[in-house]
């Protein structure tokens, strides 16, 4: 039932279009008919052109976001687990946290030219602060009586952070993954919009330059579907693995140290 009620503005917004193009009221030129587009789409299938460009795309959005991911998880760790840092670090995050990725492209053009390594580069600063802010916020938001119990079991500070208070913080580290995500491929869509020579961002400049938008369309809606199936597949292993550990959580062990995790 709710995904029939989620087709319902989709549907809506293709049937104006195939009214408005059939009884002509759109201008072919600047909204071609659905079946036009259509065409197209299956012709840059068959071609390949449209899967080579998306998985250029995707392969850029899946290194960055591994690059991101290995730095800014670590680091938020590091600082959660070091508070006295954040009083050095806090007011250079907030300057950086608050520039666009768009607006230092010219500049990592500059610097690295318009290869991979700025369109990386991009990526990094779209999706650094979003991993970095929800694993902070979950390593320095633990239950303060579970640490006071862990206490009383003499947990070792690793036993602490293992079994207490990164438990805890999965739910935030898993949000901002799935953020990260999210934002990456935004950004990646900028980056190849200003300078790239291939992925589905420069295809879709590519098409302006030639009046096929058409072409544009296509472009546009594939960024719309697979972002929205890489969130989609995100949000399921998301909640498998919240689950899983809810269990975790419900059904701990039978030692001592293990039963805290049932307190």
């Amino acid at each position: 039932m709710k995904t029939i009620r989620g087709m319902i503005i989709p549907i809506f917004i293709l049937i104006i279009w195939w009214t408005g193009s059939v009884l002509h009221i759109f201008n072919d030129y600047i909204i071609p008919k659905p079946l036009a587009v259509a065409s197209t789409a299956y012709e840059l299938l068959k071609s390949g052109i449209l899967l080579k460009h998306l998985m250029v795309s995707f392969y850029r959005v899946f290194l960055g976001f591994i690059i991101t991911f290995a730095i800014a998880f670590p680091f938020a760790i590091f600082v959660g687990m070091n508070k006295k840092t954040m009083d050095y670090l806090e007011p250079f995050l907030e300057f950086n946290r608050h520039i666009p990725p768009m607006a230092v492209i010219p500049m990592l053009i500059l610097w690295f030219g318009i290869g991979e390594t700025s369109k990386l580069a991009v990526i990094f600063l779209a999706t650094f602060f979003p991993v970095f802010s929800s694993t902070l916020t979950g390593i320095t938001n633990y239950d303060r009586k579970l640490l006071e119990v862990g206490e009383v079991f003499n947990f070792s500070s690793r036993d602490k952070f293992f079994k207490i208070i990164f438990p805890q913080a999965v739910p935030y580290i898993l949000t901002g993954i799935q953020l990260g995500l999210g934002y990456s491929w935004r950004a990646l869509m900028g980056a190849e919009l200003i300078a790239a020579s291939s992925g589905i961002g420069y295809m879709i400049m590519d098409a302006e330059q030639l009046s096929r938008p058409d072409i544009i369309i296509v472009g546009i809606f594939s960024i719309g579907i697979l972002g929205y199936a890489v969130d989609y597949i995100c949000l399921k292993l998301t909640n498998k693995l919240v689950i899983y550990h809810g269990k975790e959580v419900e059904y701990g062990g039978t030692d001592n140290k293990e039963s805290i995790q049932e307190f």
